[in-house]
């Protein structure tokens, strides 16, 4: 049960209607996530900020692999349902490949490098090891990539505080439980 109100998006402040309208035409509806957002005009404003900006990253099965990592590490239901979701419409994953994501790698072996090094810096709190550093570039990351990696571990780690806070309902198809972490 959701600890605040979330509004529709016709209860939402005016202020964050047309960023609702919008998350609605890519996705067929509003998630609860963006519409509890949306209570607080500059969340969810610097949320779709930092997200349109990281969408244009890496590649989106590398993104939603790293959001299923992240997720499943700081156990927020709500998250992993919706990028499996995600993963599965967008990013073509079959079951397997979003198994391995949730428990931090890949069949790919640059992605599988992305995933662990974003699971590395959620765990250390960035404090990732020399070594750490240096096996992300040898997957072939350049600089830009890896803090690019991190910031995706952020935006997502963000999002599971939110959900793990507030409580909020989840409204994606359930993922199958077949696959934990």
């Amino acid at each position: 049960m959701s600890r605040i109100t979330i509004p529709s998006r016709d209860q939402a402040p005016e202020a964050t209607r047309a960023i609702l309208d919008n998350v609605s035409k890519v996705l067929g509806f509003v998630p609860n996530l963006h519409r509890a957002m949306s209570v607080s005009p500059a969340v969810l404003n610097g949320f779709v900020g930092i997200q349109g900006a990281l969408g244009k990253t890496l590649d989106v099965r590398t993104r939603e692999g790293i959001a299923l990592a992240v997720s499943e590490v700081n156990g927020c239901e709500y998250c992993i349902n919706a990028h499996n979701f995600i993963l599965e419409k967008f990013g073509s994953a079959d079951a397997t490949e979003v198994a391995l994501n949730r428990k931090g790698t890949s069949r790919d072996p640059k992605r599988a490098a992305a995933i662990g090094f974003a699971l590395k810096v959620i765990q250390s709190s960035g404090k990732i090891t020399d070594e750490d550093f240096a096996a992300v570039r040898a997957a072939g990351f350049e600089e830009p990539q890896v803090l690019e990696i991190v910031a995706l571990s952020m935006q997502f780690q963000f999002t599971n505080v939110i959900n793990n806070v507030v409580g909020t309902p989840i409204d994606f198809p359930v993922a199958d439980e077949a696959y934990p972490a």
